[in-house]
């Protein structure tokens, strides 16, 4: 298998971290993403459009872990103010806390912030996020207001453009899946509490 180690007999593969320093800025000015490679992505294609890269830094990386602390300080705001998110059933919580995150984020931050990075315009900054994050996060929360209170739909800016930098960061969408999915838990998880 390329790109991987085999131990034993079994065949177990090991999966590949790259060496990244853990608090070291992207540079988006003349961004490639910190770990992209000179020699050709060696993913196939589709995976490579919905920016699966299955490496694992971002889980070490100490901003990701501030991100995870503000979803907690979050909830625990909102549990204080006694707002907490609303209750659902079973299948409805399946669908808000797993399943839109999911598919929202291989959409959103997997194929079009993706597409976009890959564009010269795309890479440039624009307040410290690439404009390819601001363009998704922007149409993201447009798509808010469509089904929800225009202040809920505007408060989802912020956690958009969370998303999309550590898309970015990590040339990868898994973080912003764990973000997406750990943040929908604990708000609709909360009045369950």
């Amino acid at each position: 298998m390329r790109g991987g180690l085999k131990f034993g007999q079994a065949g177990v593969r090991a999966i590949p971290l790259p060496i990244v320093a853990m608090n070291q800025p992207m540079r988006l000015t003349s961004m490639k993403p910190h770990n992209a490679r000179s020699e050709p992505d060696p993913r196939p294609g589709w995976m490579r459009d919905l920016g699966l890269r299955w490496e694992w830094a971002w889980l070490v990386d100490s901003r990701f872990g501030l991100a995870l602390l503000a979803g907690v300080v979050f909830w625990l705001a909102l549990a204080w103010l006694g707002e907490p998110g609303p209750l659902h059933g079973q299948a409805a919580l399946f669908s808000l806390v797993l399943l839109q995150p999911l598919v929202e984020e291989l959409l959103f931050r997997g194929l079009l912030q993706g597409r976009l990075v890959a564009r010269p315009w795309g890479r440039h900054s624009v307040l410290g996020l690439s404009r390819a994050n601001w363009t998704v996060a922007l149409l993201f929360t447009a798509l808010h207001f469509i089904g929800h209170p225009p202040l809920w739909a505007a408060g989802v800016l912020l956690p958009a453009l969370l998303y999309g930098y550590f898309r970015d960061r990590h040339d990868s969408v898994l973080p912003a899946i764990a973000l997406h999915v750990c943040y929908n838990a604990g708000y609709f998880l909360l009045p369950l509490i």
